[in-house]
């Protein structure tokens, strides 16, 4: 690039950050949600070789419903945004600012090919300030048009210098350009029609060829009068190269996309789908349209699809007389670039070679394209417009009377385009700033109104959303993502008849089987949504399960590949109790995506559901093979491994939950779980600070609140317990277990007999069958001295629970001690009360409902200095109250109740007040939108 220089340069940056410097502040609207915050192709832990298996949504090109455009460089470049700072938008508008000016750079290059220097910097500053550029240098998914044009024009000027000295060939720029080439068609598709540009070149400009001249030529060859010049069989073997190569990139792109086209509905493209002239009529007038975006981007769009261009459907419309016009410009410019030599026409002729050649893939002349118009794929048509504008303003300026007119013009042009693209770039901040700015062009395209509703959906902003999707469906009355729209909107909004009217509606447009016809090929895959959304609202009525099962059925067999229905019904089935049909669904979703880690998350789920935690355990492991980060599967199998109660799972249980909490850190339930992991390896300290941070996360935490009373009572803390469970009695004034061991506390440690009675009676009142409530009531009784309360109360006891021999032996110990006392004094020790046994207790109402899978288990809590107290307390009462007896009497008294309070010493049945809650309650799966 010797013959730009630096001041050049530097105009040409400057004017394109002056721009676009406010495009830094925009966020992801319309297309980049899909290529960007929902492409898992960005992200670090997906392998770099899917990136070449996906589209640029990140959809495999082997599925149908995939857009079948394969751009794994651009998006390479987005996981380089990614790596750098994730999902801020700001770093990704300044690579796509960067890449327009590079382009503006190398395009001024090519303009030296043509153009004297000041003319050349005219044409550039004109394509850095062009505003039907916005979209695609604002837009990040037009980053594929700004990569793909800096290897075109890389790829045109490497063939440039294939011509050597005497009219030789020189094969290195060529290989270089064949490389090149296939790189900017790794960027996007339209990359390879620069190999129609450098045929031109090599023809017209390069060997100075002109269409009459080659006529004759080779007129005179097939009349055997001449032969064919050295000069041109050279040029026959560069093209011959040139068209080979091409070939072969056009076969590969074939077996990327294994050959078949994107599924498009006539919404897309209503021209695409209509009959003879119609079509043609529309697909000619959509040229003009664009040359008028390039002339006059007064009024742009980021979508005109649907209603924007009406169809052209008689020749009688007066839009064909644009058509004429058109094409009658366009051929005096094609007759004139081919048949003069000069320099003139050879500027001309690349001008319009580079508007036409790069605008093919667009224009529906070999296949349909999603769309009616899009400005993205302007900008490499903009480079020859911009040539021709350049070229125009130097033969005018040339004479003098027009000199300072032409200054003036070009000058108000360069400005008033610069503050449009200013302007217009504050469009793409927001999607409803994007939207609205559309409304205001076109208000007959029904899309627009769905995405402004979209939009205020987003936002939560369900009344407004819907007055929007419905004046969608009024637009274009048979659009079915609409009439989805407006149900779902419905349903947000908690009115179900509506939102089951509109899915009905919407379903009803659905086309009609046509036999010998494959259906798929004839609908859009996310129109069958309406089945699944319909579905998923009607299986809320219990009564209406079998009818949203054959709905999802109904999905599947227009599509078997739909893989969101079999996932859809596989939850349901769970629903239905029915795990080995769960199973079946999720294993034929798997046949249709084995990289889907959600999908080995919920078949691990139907396991469970199965009672085959092994079998769980291994999926949990698949899914985290292909997400390490997968929150739920993280989760979940930790808690799976610690159920399992195998001391050597532990670490591996622990380490995931760490993972857990460091994806969400908000999450009270990782902290709790690790508190109990702790607990279950005797790490009191460490148990007692992750019940602490869970509980400073969520106060009210049930399960947290009671394990860290029932951790304090466990090690000797047991007045430390007492303000937590008061904490927890605060909150839920009801939980038995907590009263308990309330009581033990203050029965044992506080001395408190009648806070203690309190607890067992509040017991009692909420279960009057509660025996481990009812048996310390009657210990309270005791204490109490009232040893005939105390017989009856254990008597009832023993009726609620007649095999339980420890009540048998505590009435017998009364009945003792009331025929042998003549006065009443406490024979059990207080500390001996039944209490909760074992370490932990049942999780209970935690999100996800993933703690309610410990096992209830009861602790007793004794104390072996307060026994030795009430022993010692026992014997002094004994010898005072009995002087009547002698001293071997007393003793074989004494003797006769300490093996009674030995017998006390043994551990109490365990009485498991709860048990395991179905996995299904604490194991979410995850619907996959």
């Amino acid at each position: 690039m010797a013959d730009i220089n630096l001041k050049e340069i530097t105009l040409i940056v400057g004017v394109v950050a002056a721009c676009y410097w406010n495009s830094l502040f925009c966020g992801f609207v319309f297309d980049d949600v899909s290529a960007i915050l929902d492409n898992k192709d960005l992200h670090p832990s997906t392998p770099l070789k899917t990136l070449f298996q996906n589209d640029f949504w990140g959809t495999p090109m082997s599925e149908e419903r995939s857009h079948k455009s394969y751009r794994p460089l651009t998006v390479l470049t987005f996981r380089l945004n990614y790596l750098l700072s994730e999902l801020k938008p700001m770093s990704y508008h300044l690579l796509n600012m960067i890449f327009h000016a590079v382009v503006s750079v190398i395009f001024l290059k090519v303009c030296r090919l043509f153009l004297d220097n000041k003319s050349s910097v005219i044409a550039s500053l004109l394509f850095a300030v062009h505003p039907i550029h916005t979209e695609a240098v604002t837009g990040v998914v037009g980053r594929a048009e700004l990569l793909s044009s800096i290897f075109f024009l890389a790829a045109f000027l490497s063939y440039t210098r294939s011509k050597g000295p005497d009219n030789s060939i020189v094969w290195t720029p060529i290989a270089l350009t064949v490389f090149l080439v296939a790189v900017a068609t790794l960027c996007k598709e339209q990359g390879i029609t620069v190999v129609g540009i450098c045929c031109v070149y090599e023809v017209f400009i390069a060997q100075g060829y002109t269409l009459p001249l080659l006529c004759t030529t080779a007129g005179q060859f097939l009349r055997g009068k001449g032969s064919i010049p050295f000069s041109m069989l050279q040029t026959l073997v560069k093209l011959i190269v040139l068209m080979f190569s091409t070939l072969l990139l056009v076969v590969i792109r074939v077996q990327v996309i294994q050959s078949q086209l994107p599924v498009f509905t006539r919404f897309d493209n209503p021209a695409a789908v209509s009959p003879t002239p119609t079509r043609q009529l529309t697909f000619n007038y959509l040229l003009p349209v664009n040359a008028w975006l390039l002339l006059n981007p007064s009024e742009l769009c980021c979508d005109w699809t649907m209603g924007t261009i009406p169809l052209i459907e008689s020749l009688l419309d007066i839009r064909n007389l644009a058509t004429f016009t058109f094409f009658c410009f366009l051929g005096t410019l094609g007759v004139f670039s081919l048949r003069y030599s000069g320099d003139s026409s050879k500027t001309v002729l690349m001008a319009l070679c580079l508007m036409a050649l790069p605008f093919i893939p667009a224009s529906n002349l070999f296949f349909p394209v999603g769309f009616v118009v899009a400005e993205r794929v302007l900008y490499v048509p903009s480079m020859g417009f911009c040539i021709l504008v350049a070229h125009g303003w130097q033969k005018i300026s040339t004479k003098s009377v027009f000199k300072k007119l032409s200054w003036i013009c070009l000058s108000m042009v360069i400005l008033t385009h610069s503050l449009k693209t200013f302007h217009r770039n504050w469009d793409w901040e927001s999607e409803y700033t994007l939207f609205m700015s559309a409304l205001k062009v076109n208000k007959n395209n029904a899309k627009l109104w769905n995405n402004v509703g979209h939009a205020l959906e987003n936002e939560k902003n369900f009344e407004r959303a819907l007055k929007y999707f419905l004046q969608a469906t009024h637009v274009q009355p048979d659009d079915i993502g609409a009439h989805m729209n407006v149900g779902r909107t419905y349903k947000n909004l908690n009115r179900t008849k509506e939102a089951e009217e509109s899915y009905m509606m919407a379903k009803s447009l659905m086309p009609q089987i046509i036999p010998g016809k494959k259906y798929a090929a004839r609908i859009a895959p996310n129109h069958l949504n309406v089945y699944i959304n319909l579905a998923n609202l009607i299986r809320a009525n219990e009564s209406r399960l079998e009818e949203a099962d054959q709905l999802y059925r109904q999905a599947i067999s227009m599509r078997p590949d739909f893989k969101q229905a079999y996932i859809s019904r596989g939850e349901l089935l769970l629903k239905m109790n029915k795990p080995l049909k769960a199973k079946e669904a999720y294993l034929k979703a798997l046949e249709l995506d084995r990289n889907n880690a959600d999908l080995w998350y919920n078949l691990a789920i139907v396991y469970i559901e199965l009672k085959e935690p092994n079998e769980a355990l291994k999926n949990f492991n698949r899914a985290l093979e292909l997400n390490p980060k997968h929150k739920l599967a993280l989760f979940n199998s930790a808690i799976l491994m610690q159920e399992s109660g195998e001391v050597k799972l532990r670490p591996e249980a622990r380490k995931r939950l760490l993972s857990y909490i460091n994806e969400e850190p908000l999450d009270a339930n990782g902290y709790f779980n690790l508190g109990m992991l702790a607990m279950d390896d005797k790490k009191d300290n460490e148990a007692e600070v992750w019940m602490k941070k869970a509980i400073k996360l969520q106060a009210d935490f049930r399960s947290a609140l009671f394990n860290l009373a029932l951790l304090y009572s466990q090690t000797s803390k047991e007045l430390k317990a007492l303000p937590i469970l008061e904490e927890l009695l605060r909150y839920y004034p009801d939980h038995i277990k907590g009263l308990i061991l309330k009581g033990d506390i203050l029965m044992n440690q506080k001395k408190d007999i009648l806070g203690a009675k309190k607890c067992f009676e509040r017991i009692l009142e909420m279960d009057p069958s509660n025996v481990q409530g009812k048996h310390n009531l009657c210990v309270v009784y005791f204490e109490e001295k009232d040893l005939l309360k105390a017989e009856r109360c254990l008597l009832e006891t023993l009726a609620l629970a007649p095999h339980e021999e420890y009540i048998q032996r505590h009435l017998n110990i009364v009945r003792d001690k009331i025929s042998s006392s003549s006065f009443i004094q406490p024979i059990f020790p207080t500390s001996k009360i039944s209490s909760v046994e074992g370490q932990k207790i049942p999780t209970e109402s935690v999100k996800e409902s993933r703690g309610e899978s410990r096992q209830t288990q009861i602790v007793k809590t004794s104390d072996n200095k307060s026994q030795s107290k009430s022993n010692k307390q026992l014997g002094k009462d004994r010898d005072e109250e009995t002087p009547h007896k002698t001293t071997k009497d007393i003793k074989e008294i004494e003797k006769k109740r300490v093996a009674a309070l030995k017998r006390l010493e043994e551990i109490e049945r365990i009485l498991n007040a709860a048990c395991s809650e179905r996995w299904r309650r604490w194991a979410h799966i995850r619907s996959i939108q």
